[in-house]
């Protein structure tokens, strides 16, 4: 096997242009780094001159047709503080060589639609723009702190493996929108922690096959647009929009290059919390999500007539233990989650929560979360009367074993409906709830019988009714009467045996008749304290 000769070479290449074809040939670094950090920062005003600079259509002809490695080396274009100058133009193309950039500087947008790439490592590198619409990756895509003027565009994009973009930093385009990933799959994880945009994250239909990590990110919303719009999107694990811990030093996660997932739950020394905050509307409406969504201390800034959307997403868990909206409203509409995990001081205000058809099975609060805060937590999302809200935490908590709760959960519901009756009707409620709390409160209707049967004992006392007839009636008992006109259906031997006359008469009406509203009542509250669901 014979090497080829340095006369394959094309004649037109400057210095750092040969160095990189030699580089690439050998699979080694090319490093032009002026190893002072001011000179060598990609995002920095100082000029990079031509000892540092390569054409991009060389840079192009490597990738998608460059000469063979040299005998057992592997071709990779790996390249370190250099200056690509004009447009990186690799549409359609198939580029097999393993690329790694880091700490470089296009002069010009990057375009690689419809590109097919193995691995695609672009690390702490500054561009006006990149173009990727419909790019596939057999591996990894990273972008890590990369500063992107204009923002990109991966629509329609197929990764392999892993999207890293930890510490991106993106511009919004004409559109303004900052990451236009619309229809974009990964087969693994998704992280963007520490990310920041001045625009629209646009993630519609996007599918994630591990986890999406958006900790400690900033994202901002462009002109007429949302921070983050991604309805229907599907995660397989868990969408974190939480807070990151990082180095008080450096600001960088605490993770090896290219900076990864971080689980910590508590602070390592040296480290602070960056939480996750969004300045504009979230729409994460018919989201599927396989683990949980987690809105750990995150922080939403919302103008008034926006929204934090999450209807009709279906998700096994979700950690609603976000800082208190200010403005804006946080809808649940029709959303299915298993178990509720959230903090009593998250929720926002009245008129700031809808959540009409908000399914949930499980209520894990963090802290304490009293059953009055609950109440006003539905009184909030229901300016309107709706009675499933009420009804919805009822039976949860008569599933978990909470019978008294579901029972004041119910009359609350009682009170809201009252409200919208007319006079009448509301105020036959209002002596309802006064004598009898809707049944909801038997032993008060127990009260009530004994203090009639007290009354109707004391009243009785003072009259002796004659008997109807003369020859077959019992002793009169005052005691014995009064209960058996209270109590029906069981009879004591007293009533029907004497002739009650004038006032007498309407007083033994009553007591029937009171007798038969409160035992049923108490009827009713016992068989509820007996049956469950």
């Amino acid at each position: 096997m014979t090497e080829p000769q340095d006369s394959e070479i094309p004649d037109s290449l400057g210095v750092a242009e040969l160095g990189m074809w030699r580089a690439f040939r050998n699979g080694s670094t090319y490093d032009l780094r002026a190893r002072d950090p001011m000179r060598d920062d990609p995002f920095a005003p100082t000029a990079w001159g031509a000892e540092r600079s390569v054409d991009a259509r060389v840079v192009a002809r490597l990738l998608l047709s460059g000469p063979p490695a040299r005998p057992g080396r592997v071709a990779a274009l790996k390249l370190r503080g250099i200056r690509i100058t004009g447009t990186l133009d690799l549409a359609g193309g198939r580029v097999a060589p393993y690329v790694e950039l880091t700490g470089c500087r296009f002069e010009e947008e990057v375009v690689l639609p419809e590109c097919h790439f193995t691995t695609l490592r672009m690390v702490g590198c500054a561009m006006p723009r990149l173009e990727a619409a419909r790019l596939r990756t057999e591996g990894d895509l990273h972008l890590p702190r990369c500063r992107i003027e204009r923002g990109m565009r991966l629509t329609d994009a197929h990764i392999g493996t892993d999207l890293l973009l930890n510490q991106i930093e993106l511009g919004a385009d004409r559109q303004g929108q900052a990451l236009a990933g619309d229809g974009l799959t990964v087969a693994q994880d998704l992280q963007a922690e520490m990310v920041e945009t001045r625009g629209e994250l646009s993630l519609r239909g996007a599918k994630v096959g591990g986890s999406l990590s958006l900790r400690g990110s900033r994202l901002r919303a462009g002109r007429g647009r949302r921070a983050l719009n991604a309805p229907q999107l599907t995660v397989e694990r868990t969408l974190y929009m939480a807070e990151a811990w990082v180095s008080v030093d450096t600001g960088n996660l605490g993770t090896t290059p290219p900076y990864g997932l971080v689980m910590a739950q508590a602070p390592a020394h040296g480290t602070r919390a960056q939480v996750f905050e969004c300045r504009g509307g979230v729409r994460l409406d018919d989201g599927r999500f396989g683990d949980a969504v987690d809105l750990h201390k995150a922080r939403f800034v919302l103008a008034p007539g926006e929204e934090l959307s999450l209807r009709r997403i279906v998700t096994p868990e979700l950690r609603f233990n976000a800082e208190r909206p200010e403005e804006g409203r946080v809808v649940l509409n029709g959303a299915k989650v298993v178990t509720l995990i959230d903090v009593s001081t998250s929720w926002p205000g009245p008129g700031g929560l809808a959540m009409g058809g908000f399914v949930y099975e499980n209520l894990v609060p963090y802290g304490h979360f009293p059953l009055s805060r609950r109440l006003e937590w539905l009184a909030a999302a229901t300016p309107e009367y709706l009675p499933e809200p009420y009804e919805r935490l009822a039976t949860v908590l008569r599933n978990c074993g909470e019978d008294a709760d579901a029972r004041e959960v119910l009359l609350a519901k009682q009170r809201r409906r009252r409200e919208t009756l007319p006079p009448a009707a509301k105020l036959w409620g209002i002596l309802q709830d006064w004598t009898v709390a809707y049944g909801y409160r038997p032993g008060r209707a127990a009260v009530w019988m004994a203090v009639l049967w007290a009354a109707g004992t004391v009243a009785f006392s003072q009259y002796e009714p004659a008997a109807i007839k003369r020859d077959e009636h019992p002793e009169w008992n005052a005691a014995l009467y009064a209960l058996d006109l209270l109590v029906p259906v069981i009879n004591l031997g007293q009533d029907g045996y004497w002739r009650m006359e004038g006032g007498w008469q309407w007083a033994a009406a009553a007591l029937v008749l009171l007798g038969w509203i409160l035992a049923t009542t108490v009827a009713a509250g016992a068989s509820r304290l007996l049956r469950r669901g």
